[in-house]
C-alpha cells in the first residue's frame, strides 16, 4: 500500500497512516487503503490494534481540503459516506482499537480517533473540528461521536467555534485517556495493547460488544444485553481455562500460607 503501513508484534497490530508530506490527511485513496487494511486484519491472530500517524507532527490533520474543494453536493455526500463506512468498520471491529495520537488530530483526524475504543496522545497533540470555518459540517461522524464522548455542550462549543484544543484540555474533558511525551506514546500504546491481548480474547470482545451496543439502549434493555453476553461466555475455552487457573493459583496460595502443623 502507498499510504498505510501495517505490522504485527505478537498479537498486537500497528497500523500507521503514512502520508507525512500532507500531514497524513485523508483523501479517497487513503480511505480506500485504510478500508482494505482493516478488512485484511487476521482476527484469529490479532487481539488489539493500534492506529497512529507517520512522523512527529500529525496523527491525521483532517480530510484533504484540496480534494473536497472540488466536490459537488452529491459527491460531498458520497465522500462523507466513504469516511463514515470506514470509521464505523473500525468502531465495530471485534477487537479493541487504540488511537495513539501523535500530533494534529483535526477534522477527519479527530473523527478517526473517536472511532477507536481508547485514545491516548502525545503532549504536542492538537484536537478540533474546524469544519464550520470551511463552510461545512463534520462528515465522518464528528457531530455524533464528540457529543457522546464529552458532553453535548462542550461538543457544540468545539463545533460552532471551530476552535482547537491542546492535549491536556482534551484529557480534562475526557476526549483522551492519557497524555505522554511524544517518544513515550507508542511504547505506552504497545504496553496497553499487550495488556489487553494478555486477557481472554472472547471476554474482551464481549466487553466491547456490551459497551458499544448497550450505549444505544435504555438501561433495562442494556442490562438484559449484558446478561446475555455474560451467559455466552460460559462453557467457552477461555472461561473454563481462566477460572481453573485462578482456582488452582488460589489453592496454591492458600496452601503456601497455611499455618504450620507439627506432626
Amino acid at each position: 500500500m502507498a499510504f498505510i503501513q501495517y505490522e504485527t508484534e505478537g498479537q498486537v497490530a500497528i497500523l500507521t497512516i503514512d502520508r507525512p508530506k500532507a500531514l497524513n490527511a485523508l483523501d479517497s485513496a487513503v480511505l480506500k487503503e485504510l478500508d482494505a487494511a482493516i478488512d485484511a486484519i487476521d482476527l484469529n491472530e490479532v487481539r488489539c490494534l493500534i492506529i497512529t500517524g507517520a512522523g512527529e507532527k500529525s496523527f491525521v490533520a483532517g480530510a484533504d481540503i484540496g480534494e473536497m474543494s472540488k466536490l459537488t453536493k452529491a459527491e460531498g455526500e458520497a465522500f462523507g459516506k466513504t469516511g463514515n463506512d470506514v470509521f464505523r468498520k473500525i468502531e465495530t471491529l471485534p477487537i479493541p482499537v487504540i488511537a495513539a495520537v501523535n500530533g494534529f488530530a483535526l477534522g477527519g483526524g479527530n473523527e478517526l480517533a473517536m472511532s477507536c475504543d481508547i485514545r491516548i496522545c502525545s503532549e504536542n497533540a492538537v484536537f478540533g473540528q474546524p469544519e464550520t470555518g470551511l463552510g461545512i459540517t463534520p462528515g465522518f461522524g464528528g457531530t455524533q461521536r464528540l457529543a457522546r464522548l464529552v458532553s453535548p455542550g462542550y461538543a457544540k462549543q468545539l463545533l460552532y467555534t471551530a476552535a482547537n484544543i491542546k492535549a491536556h484540555e482534551a484529557l480534562r474533558i475526557g476526549l483522551v485517556n492519557a497524555v505522554y511525551p511524544l517518544e513515550e506514546l507508542l511504547p505506552a500504546a504497545k504496553k496497553m495493547a499487550a495488556q489487553i491481548a494478555f486477557n481472554a480474547p472472547i471476554a474482551v470482545r464481549a466487553c466491547k460488544k456490551a459497551v458499544n451496543e448497550g450505549l444505544e439502549l435504555g438501561m433495562d434493555d442494556a442490562i438484559a444485553l449484558e446478561e446475555k453476553i455474560f451467559g455466552d461466555c460460559f462453557e467457552t475455552e477461555d472461561q473454563v481455562a481462566g477460572m481453573a487457573f485462578f482456582l488452582k493459583k488460589d489453592k496454591q496460595k492458600g496452601e503456601k500460607h497455611a499455618p504450620y502443623q507439627n506432626k
